[in-house]
């Protein structure tokens, strides 16, 4: 218990001088990030060759997802966004381009498109997650708010291992981040300087 504990401080501190480290970024820094993110992330195999990528729209100081968002679905790639539930789970709906999104709770851009369901996830030959840092061995630090564990679990549930990818800024790949028994380690990290892969267990 004192260990989960002492884990459970380790990550807010962590959370939060990395939340510090956005909040430092110019508009600049967000727009270029964002353009090197999406050209490094269209050239990474897993998106290249996914049929549908299970994906997120960024929004404030997060690592910039629009513009590959843009560039895959004009691939013609089937892109799933989430959709928040009032239990924290997350539902699914395609995106349809920048005019189908709606501002939701939470200051998230939602898809304004049919809803899917939760296990519209499983169709998904790659999915994009949104942390706040990755370590060596590719354990993810998320905002603390546990829809993607759950995510994480239906697919395991179902038997699916798409590629679990994050995209950071460059001083976001961490030596460590505490980890918990639920946590599951991801694929690949893109960020604005290249693409790092991590051994699939």
């Amino acid at each position: 218990m004192q260990k989960e504990a002492s884990d459970l401080s380790e990550k807010a501190l962590l959370r939060r001088r990395l939340l510090d480290g956005r909040a430092a970024l110019t508009p600049d820094d967000l727009a270029g990030a964002a353009k090197a993110l999406a050209e490094n992330g269209l050239g990474l195999p897993e998106l290249a060759g996914a049929a549908t990528v299970a994906a997120y729209v960024s929004v404030g100081r997060e690592p910039g997802t629009r513009v590959l968002l843009d560039a895959l679905h004009a691939r013609g790639v089937r892109v799933l966004l989430p959709v928040l539930l009032p239990d924290n789970d997350l539902d699914w709906a395609a995106y349809e381009g920048p005019e189908a999104l709606t501002r939701a709770g939470r200051g998230l851009l939602e898809p304004t498109g049919p809803r899917l369901g939760p296990d519209a996830v499983r169709t998904a030959d790659a999915v994009l997650l949104p942390g706040l840092a990755v370590d060596a061995r590719g354990m993810r630090l998320g905002r603390g708010g546990g829809s993607y564990d759950r995510v994480l679990a239906r697919l395991a549930r179902a038997g699916k291992d798409p590629a679990l990818v994050v995209l950071l800024y460059a001083d976001e790949v961490v030596a460590r981040v505490p980890e918990e028994p639920h946590d599951h380690p991801v694929h690949a990290v893109v960020t604005p300087d290249g693409v790092a892969r991590f051994r699939r267990s």
